[in-house]
């Protein structure tokens, strides 16, 4: 099995490929034949790539092969057999509200780690990112995409509601009242409009999409690793905090900064 310029293979199983090249961990959805759908062995698969990061790993480019990003979650997990080996969304209903709660929580750290302060993640998508996948798009810190890119979320079609934590990201970057609109319509939202409503750093051409991403990534890697860090930090806080507390919160991280640049640091 051959990988990509000269990064290291890590794992490729369960419709996840996580390769390592110096700084950069690239992880890929490779099942474009179904339009990389999602299931419980790919969000296993997400989280176990997310704990197999070398600690050298600055950023992580999340791509999918293929015309779709990720078409969304697997439809045939709406059937009464499921997955081989795992519970259907009827047995799930039909346990404990404790185990319910429990698996769905087990889904949701496939998309929690990217967001992680030592990493700056940044989501290649092209094609259709619905439901999981404009999820999956949102767990990341940055999104670069195709003109050709069609975000939608349609769990309120099918009487759900997005569970993946896509709904803080979602809200934060384009406020409740466009959210709401988006999720509860379902609608696409295309290139133009998503990199005006926040959604997108920036859209190119399909073909220039992966040139895009490895732009961004050495601009990225450009500053050193800790001040990147403590910016991040700050800048996530930042909604949480009041002006005051924002501001006490930056003259900490500066302080931190100043004193290891000075050699004083811990």
């Amino acid at each position: 099995m051959t990988t990509p310029d000269d990064s290291q293979l890590v794992f490729d199983k369960d419709g996840v490929r996580l390769t390592v090249e110096d700084a950069v961990a690239t992880v890929t959805l490779t099942n474009p034949a179904k339009r990389n759908a999602q299931s419980p062995a790919l969000w296993r698969a997400l989280t176990e790539a997310g704990r197999s990061l070398p600690g050298s790993v600055r950023i992580v480019v999340l791509r999918g092969e293929g015309k779709s990003f990720s078409a969304g979650l697997d439809r045939q997990a709406f059937t009464p057999e499921g997955f081989d080996g795992e519970p259907s969304f009827l047995d799930m209903a039909r346990g404990s509200e404790a185990d319910l709660d429990a698996l769905i929580a087990e889904y949701q750290e496939a998309f929690t780690w990217w967001r992680r302060s030592d990493l700056v993640s940044i989501a290649a998508v092209q094609g259709h990112a619905i439901g999981a996948g404009f999820q999956l798009a949102l767990a990341c810190d940055l999104r670069v995409v195709a003109e050709d890119v069609q975000f939608a979320m349609r769990e309120t079609s099918l009487g759900l509601v997005p569970d993946l934590t896509g709904t803080h990201p979602l809200v934060s970057l384009v406020g409740y009242a466009r959210a709401l609109e988006i999720c509860a319509t379902g609608r696409f939202v295309h290139a133009d409009e998503a990199v005006r409503l926040g959604l997108a750093n920036t859209a190119v051409p399909a073909d220039g999409l992966d040139a895009a991403v490895r732009h961004l990534a050495a601009a990225l890697l450009a500053a050193p690793r800790d001040a990147v860090v403590e910016t991040k930090a700050l800048l996530q806080g930042a909604v949480g905090r009041d002006y005051e507390e924002q501001r006490a919160a930056e003259r900490a991280a500066q302080g931190r900064r100043l004193r290891d640049l000075a050699g004083l640091g811990d």
